[in-house]
């Protein structure tokens, strides 16, 4: 029996918008397995929009929102998964918006969005809809990533971020959270609550949910990237033991590794995956 058939393509967006999105990823898949797919918590905030079927999300990271169905959705950070059920294939775009961009690009703060899952057409209006027509009109990756980069360079806000939480989100990414959160206040020079509060209300999490969620990120990395035990994947990824990574497995994934290496890891593209090495 054949596996699922990918075809994903991996691009920048315009250099005016590096700043505020990380990148764009174009994905279809055909042949999958149908059953349910787990969106796991990412540093990043996810725009997707969906070129083929809906796509159903069957729960929410939030207790507070409904399932719904969207053709393009935000996905705020978040600290539990969102549940969607899978089909036979997928066909869309992928967009990483670093979280102090969100403003920029999307028009609203990212803590106003945090653990939500919105349709595009909430923030962009008609502008949403003028959007998804165009992609479908296009007929290579290249014309949706010059459309997107003409969308967002057209509804571009630019705001400068705050200097010091800006340094603190480096920090922790680069180091994939072997900092402690004390520590960076301390650099700082603010107390550990005054830095939360203003780490929370820029980035739209708590700096503590922030290193959990690089350190999963790197976990999930060095179990793809690399054929090690998870005593070893726990202990590289800076956890104190796999006791300690099977409970955040649980807390962030839902599931235990074990269950996401079977399950989740054969379909996951390279793309979806943050906790690169970064010395830049």
């Amino acid at each position: 029996m054949c596996g699922p058939i990918s075809d994903t393509t991996v691009n920048l967006p315009a250099p005016v918008l590096r700043p505020f999105i990380t990148q764009y990823a174009g994905f279809r898949v055909s042949g999958l397995p149908p059953g349910i797919h787990f969106g796991l918590p990412s540093s990043d905030v996810d725009l997707i929009i969906s070129l083929g079927r809906p796509i159903d999300v069957i729960k929410m990271p939030s207790s507070t929102q409904r399932p719904s169905a969207f053709t393009a959705f935000v996905s705020g950070l978040q600290h539990a998964p969102a549940i969607v059920r899978r089909g036979h294939d997928a066909f869309g775009l992928h967009v990483f918006i670093k979280p102090l961009g969100v403003r920029a690009i999307l028009g609203v703060a990212s803590a106003e969005i945090s653990s939500l899952v919105l349709n595009l057409s909430e923030m962009w209006g008609n502008r949403a809809g003028d959007l998804i027509e165009m992609l479908l009109a296009a007929d290579t990756w290249q014309q949706r990533f010059a459309i997107l980069d003409r969308a967002f360079v057209a509804k571009l806000n630019p705001s400068s971020p705050q200097p010091v939480i800006s340094w603190a989100w480096e920090r922790l990414a680069k180091s994939h959270a072997a900092v402690p959160v004390q520590r960076l206040a301390d650099e700082t020079g603010y107390s550990r609550r005054y830095f939360s509060e203003r780490f929370r209300d820029a980035i739209g999490v708590a700096p503590k949910l922030a290193a959990r969620v690089f350190r999963f990120e790197r976990a999930c990395r060095l179990i793809a990237d690399k054929p090690l035990s998870l005593a070893h994947v726990a202990i590289a990824g800076g956890y104190y033991d796999q006791a300690h990574l099977t409970r955040e497995w649980h807390a962030l994934a839902a599931c235990s590794p074990k269950a996401w290496i079977a399950r989740e890891l054969p379909f996951i593209q390279d793309y979806e995956l943050g906790g690169r090495d970064n010395e830049s």
